[in-house]
């Protein structure tokens, strides 16, 4: 084995780790510059059809990245539909009579796992010995309970298929975060280290912030912040913020703005900015203007499933504050 990253995908849970985002998956990838990205927990399949948006928000940031440096990004689980065998076994339990008891067990080693993921993360706390035993200790457990196969989604077989492809590799690795686990014992050596926070990671963290926007939050605070950072994200989520204070006319001035930019970029904004424009516009009587946004969310090759939702109830109605 040649040199190697390997580096644990959040998943969701990215948004909730400033020292851990995806700007800053992104600064060490650039810092180790590697030959070839692999996707540990993905398949060819998934990579090519965009199977990974709803479960890997990480890789509409990656992947981007990656080609605009002309680096090939490769998925290397063969076996990636194995992985909806852990939702049948759980769907299973949930139809047997005497199946509550295990899915009450099953949610408690669940919260375990979320109650880690939700400490604060940093390179070097991914990396330590504390943090990957705890990591595995939590899946051996889960494991050893229910049985290394379907109710693990094959986890373990799938891994040691990931590791055999990566025989003579080098690169950086990129796994679902108990695939980095699992990969962690066969490559210790290139755990993420201690790594410096750039100006892009302080920016992407204060926009993953104004996605969470709470009452309790400084609202004034993020939006010099994102009019500072400027980018269609940052505007769209200022607008976000004027809405949500009912200042709906402000934000619509912004996402006039926002829709005169290149917004296509993280992947998942198009949809949102689409489906907020249409709603803002229905509040300004401009119902022609809205229906065109409306439909353009639904002719987008992707869009999530809140924009979706958005999208079709505006078709069927205006949208009004509540």
């Amino acid at each position: 084995m040649g040199r190697m990253l390997l580096l644990p995908s959040l998943g969701p849970f990215h948004i909730l780790h400033p020292r851990y985002n995806a700007a800053t998956v992104l600064a060490m990838l650039e810092e180790a510059q590697p030959e070839a990205i692999y996707l540990a927990s993905h398949s060819e399949e998934a990579l090519r059809e965009g199977g990974w948006r709803e479960e890997d928000p990480l890789l509409f940031h990656l992947l981007p990245w990656a080609e605009e440096r002309g680096i090939p990004v490769v998925a290397l689980d063969a076996e990636a539909h194995l992985k909806g065998e852990a939702e049948a076994f759980r769907e299973a339990l949930a139809q047997h009579p005497l199946g509550a008891p295990h899915l009450e067990r099953m949610r408690a080693f669940d919260e375990a796992l979320l109650d880690l993921l939700k400490t604060p993360l940093s390179p070097q706390v991914l990396g330590s010995e504390a943090f990957l035993s705890r990591l595995r200790e939590t899946y051996q457990g889960f494991a050893q309970a229910f049985g290394e196969g379907p109710a693990t989604g094959f986890r373990r077989r799938r891994m040691e298929g990931v590791r055999a492809a990566l025989a003579g590799k080098e690169g950086a690795v990129v796994a679902e975060v108990l695939d980095y686990a699992l990969l962690s014992e066969a490559f210790p050596h290139a755990l993420p280290k201690a790594h410096t926070p750039t100006e892009q990671e302080r920016q992407r963290a204060l926009l993953d912030r104004a996605w969470q926007l709470r009452e309790e939050d400084d609202w004034g605070a993020l939006l010099e912040g994102l009019f500072a950072i400027a980018s269609p994200e940052a505007l769209y989520l200022a607008a976000q913020i004027y809405l949500a204070a009912g200042e709906w006319r402000e934000a619509l001035g912004l996402m006039e703005e926002v829709f005169r930019m290149d917004f296509q970029h993280p992947g998942y904004l198009p949809g949102y900015v689409l489906a907020r424009f249409g709603q803002l516009l229905d509040l300004a009587g401009e119902r022609d203007r809205a229906l065109r946004a409306y439909r353009g969310v639904l002719a987008l090759s992707y869009a999530p499933e809140e924009a979706r939702a958005i999208a079709l109830a505006g078709l069927r109605s205006p949208f009004r504050l509540g």
